[in-house]
């Protein structure tokens, strides 16, 4: 394997890396740098096309829309493999996204499975997304509880450590453990 193509597999992988980072953040515009002007962008649920998307401007206005219905993003990259032809490449990845949502007064907490498939071009020296398509795979939502009104405490800077770490050790047979681990300390 030579030089070019170890740096080529880095660019490729920061480049899904910072469709992560800057989607996490909501700099919207920032994820667009990271695709052609001519994108397309198709979303699978559950095996069913649920968006397809062509051209920057129109996938800008929909991830604007999408952001903000959502509270928190937290997104977990996985493995990314990639075959690179000259300036063309493929890629394989996998993420873990979790999404806070408002729902009738309720955080919701959305887990999905992603696999994308990316093709991937060089252009002006930079590696952009040409294509992507995203397969949710498995998806699992799920209220969250709200701890600070669980115990009746106001919110405080430092997340109310003490109080909480007492109740964890006293109550945690009263609280399921996924809720714990949303909330670890």
């Amino acid at each position: 394997m030579t030089l070019e193509i170890l740096k080529t597999k880095e660019d490729l992988r920061n480049l899904i890396d910072d469709y992560a980072y800057l989607s996490d953040e909501w700099k919207i515009s920032e994820v667009m740098d990271l695709f052609t002007p001519d994108v397309t962008y198709k979303v699978h649920m559950n095996g069913a096309l649920v968006a397809d998307v062509s051209g920057r401007e129109n996938m800008e206005r929909d991830f604007n829309l999408h952001a903000s219905q959502v509270k928190t993003y937290f997104t977990l990259n996985g493995q990314h493999t990639v075959k690179i032809e000259n300036d063309t490449a493929t890629g394989i990845s996998f993420a873990q996204i979790k999404m806070i949502r408002e729902a009738e007064g309720k955080d919701i907490l959305t887990d999905y499975s992603v696999k994308y498939d990316d093709h991937y071009v060089k252009q002006n020296e930079k590696w952009l997304i040409k294509d992507r398509v995203a397969h949710f795979l498995i998806i699992e939502s799920r209220s969250i509880l709200d701890l600070h009104a669980h115990l009746k405490v106001k919110p405080c800077n430092n997340f109310c450590c003490k109080a909480l770490r007492r109740y964890i050790i006293i109550n945690v047979q009263e609280l399921p453990i996924f809720q714990l681990i949303s909330y670890s300390i």
